[in-house]
């Protein structure tokens, strides 16, 4: 079976979101992909980076056509998956799209160490290069923003010569 057909046969059963690939010069495929229901394509050859990106606003767009507002909830910082945004203490934080994907990394497995390598493959969408401190700044703005010390309840740890790990103390935040 092909991808159109397999197309065709997901959009019948449902509204599973789909991202097709063609191949270089092939503007008529990615048009009847489109044209068939595809929600995005992407002509090969493309990045990591470009396609986790689609890939994202895919999922942001599938959620019944709004953005998911079930918020990830640690303590009192709240995220915000569907709408790419985080509240400390019910107050807005105003972080970039990498320091926003940097911490829902972070807060998807709060309390566990991630490694830069991981960190920056799951929140940059790209392997983590020689002398990258990327993640590093990164970490540095969000302290920064969230104003994250062990009184407020969160803070994110640095584990020397392994990574990061963000905990939440339950009775202070």
């Amino acid at each position: 079976m092909d991808g159109f057909e397999l197309l065709l046969r997901l959009r019948r059963e449902g509204s599973v979101p789909v991202l097709m690939l063609t191949a270089p010069g092939d503007e008529q495929d990615g048009i009847l992909a489109l044209e068939l229901g595809a929600d995005d394509y992407l002509v090969k050859p493309f990045s990591v980076r470009e396609l986790v990106a689609r890939l994202r606003a895919i999922l942001r767009r599938s959620a019944n056509g709004r953005p998911d507002s079930t918020p990830l909830a640690l303590g009192a910082l709240a995220i915000y998956p569907g709408t790419m945004s985080a509240t400390l203490a019910g107050v807005p934080v105003r972080l970039t799209t990498a320091e926003f994907m940097v911490l829902e990394a972070l807060a998807r497995s709060a309390g566990r160490v991630q490694s830069r390598e991981t960190l920056t493959y799951q929140a940059l969408g790209r392997p983590l290069e020689p002398f990258d401190r990327s993640i590093d700044t990164h970490i540095s703005n969000i302290r920064r923003k969230l104003c994250v010390d062990p009184g407020r309840g969160i803070e994110i740890k640095s584990s020397r010569g392994h990574g990061y790990v963000l905990t939440v103390s339950r009775g202070r935040a």
